[in-house]
């Protein structure tokens, strides 16, 4: 039997396929709304506002991810696990625990944020980035009770209420943010900054007002589970310890990150004049890097967040009772599955990323031409960020959270030594950055595949894996970029780029389809995609 193939009859290989697709559509729902909000904030506040802006979302970004990144993991887990034992008062008891914990977790983050503001921009070198860190900070504490709640409907394997919850809050966010970012602009580009931040806190504040109705009317559900189900319970220390012993790594891990970030806000700017580049200039530049290309690199990111999501309390369930051999077949699925995602992402970034980038900020012309290369370099990167966020969801999930934080880590000390090495060298400047993040994914990928592969020996099929959705997606590519040159003296950029981007995808679905990439007896396994079997099977899959 092929090792990639799922049975049909596995509930956690559906379920797997589901959550990653409730949260893959919710996913792009949140960054088309996200691209609504950043181009017109971009277009109306410049480079120079999006360094203010994005100076104060690094440093939320860095809080935030102390007080939230390994909570949710660690209550999903935690949860799915009860479950699987059929502990349902248990599993209820973690989440109420748990909520507590990010109150006070989230509270704090809010204050040192907000209170701290002024010395922590001025520290930053950026002082005017104090506006917008106050008016974000409040959405600290806010998100991270919403974390407590998603993470417990991710652990009872429901995506709905975290997939909904994300696209109110991402609505409300842009909304509120782009009004009083216009309305703002008259008193300063720090004054349109501060009010483009506010949408998250308003964001998430409509965002865990729905979460807390979902919850209410989810009551009855959860007390005939409980009432039918072992009632056994562990103590509140017990609990307590499980989630310190599961979050704190990933935390730490989760942290590596956003620290590099910060880093990179200071590193950058320094290493740019040293290479010649005037102080304005280089400012300039690292608003390019955070504000026009990561954001559209982040979009792939939101499919391959969805699978290690719903890999973490599918695996955990099946690791947690023995089950190995589901274990590894939902591991390659889930590699498989981000591999299907990530390369037609990564070539048809590298294929458009002019056209991208002229569609999305067409009243930075000068910004764009500087921002392509960049762009290109981390579209190669996609494919490796992605592997490194779904494999640290595996190791989460198979109780070996400390292997990504090490791993992550060995790839943060690369991505600063050629960070300081290249950007410095005038002929490279800001694309180092690019080529130093693409290193620091790679690393972490390959060391956290390292400690899967010894843990449970699972077993890779690399040509259904990973070469036949390159083919597809090379083809792709190729496709999209010739009907961009052919359409775009017709009909315009704009135009000719959505042609582009349809084209691709309709090349990538027949493609995956005719190379086999992906197997008519596994989409016959998620009843919502019978459908699409049938055709499959027409087109002779």
């Amino acid at each position: 039997m092929n090792d990639n193939k799922i049975k049909p009859g596995s509930e956690s290989g559906k379920k797997i396929i589901k959550g990653a697709a409730v949260l893959g559509i919710a996913g792009i729902i949140v960054k088309l709304i996200g691209a609504l909000f950043r181009i017109p904030v971009a277009n109306l506040i410049g480079d120079t506002g999006m360094a203010y802006y994005s100076y104060a979302y690094a440093i939320y970004g860095t809080l935030l991810v102390l007080a939230t990144s390994g909570m949710p993991v660690a209550i999903s887990r935690l949860v799915a696990e009860k479950i699987a034992l059929g502990q349902y008062k248990n599993a209820h008891k973690i989440y109420h625990i748990s909520a507590a914990i990010m109150a006070i977790l989230g509270g704090t983050g809010f204050i040192i944020c907000y209170f701290g503001s002024d010395l922590i921009a001025t520290k930053m070198g950026n002082p005017d980035a104090a506006f917008a860190l106050r008016a974000i900070s409040p959405a600290i504490f806010l998100v991270s009770l919403l974390a407590a709640h998603r993470g417990f409907f991710q652990g009872r394997q429901n995506m709905n209420p975290s997939a909904l919850s994300e696209v109110t809050e991402q609505m409300v966010r842009a909304i509120v943010g782009i009004t009083l970012a216009f309305a703002l602009v008259t008193k300063g580009l720090h004054h349109a900054a501060a009010g483009a931040a506010f949408g998250a806190t308003a964001g998430s504040f409509v965002a865990l007002i729905l979460m807390l109705v979902i919850l209410f009317f989810n009551q009855p559900v959860f007390k005939r589970k409980i009432l039918a189900h072992d009632p056994y319970v562990d103590s509140t220390r017990d609990i307590i310890k499980k989630i310190i012993f599961i979050a704190v790594p990933i935390v730490i891990g989760a942290e590596i990150m956003p620290i590099m970030n910060l880093i990179d806000a200071t590193l950058i700017i320094n290493r740019l004049t040293d290479g010649g580049v005037t102080p304005e200039r280089a400012k300039s530049l690292y608003g390019l890097l955070t504000g026009f290309v990561i954001p559209i690199i982040g979009l792939p990111q939101i499919f391959t967040a969805a699978v290690a999501e719903s890999l973490v309390p599918a695996i955990s369930g099946n690791f947690k009772t023995k089950h190995l051999d589901e274990t590894r077949a939902n591991i390659r699925l889930g590699l498989r599955t981000t591999m299907i995602m990530a390369f037609p992402s990564a070539f048809g970034i590298i294929a458009l990323a002019e056209p991208i980038l002229k569609t999305l900020y067409f009243n930075q012309e000068q910004a764009v031409n500087d921002a392509v290369n960049t762009l290109m370099l981390l579209g190669l990167g996609v494919v490796f960020l992605a592997l490194s966020q779904t494999t640290a969801g595996v190791l989460q999930a198979i109780n070996k959270q400390t292997k990504p934080v090490k791993n992550l880590g060995i790839g943060a000390i690369f991505k600063i030594i050629l960070t300081y090495s290249l950007v410095g060298i005038k002929s490279i400047g800001i694309n180092g950055a690019a080529i130093a993040t693409m290193t620091a994914y790679t690393t972490a990928f390959l060391l956290n595949f390292r400690d899967i592969k010894k843990t449970t020996d699972v077993k890779i099929d690399f040509i259904a894996t990973f070469v036949k959705p390159a083919i597809a997606s090379i083809i792709m590519a190729v496709v999209s970029r010739l009907v961009w040159v052919l359409a775009s003296p017709l009909v315009g950029n704009k135009i000719a780029t959505v042609v582009a981007i349809l084209f691709g995808a309709a090349t990538y679905f027949v493609s995956i389809i005719v190379i086999r990439v992906i197997k008519v007896e596994e989409v016959e396994t998620i009843p919502s995609l019978r459908r699409l079997a049938k055709l499959m099977r027409k087109l002779g899959a």
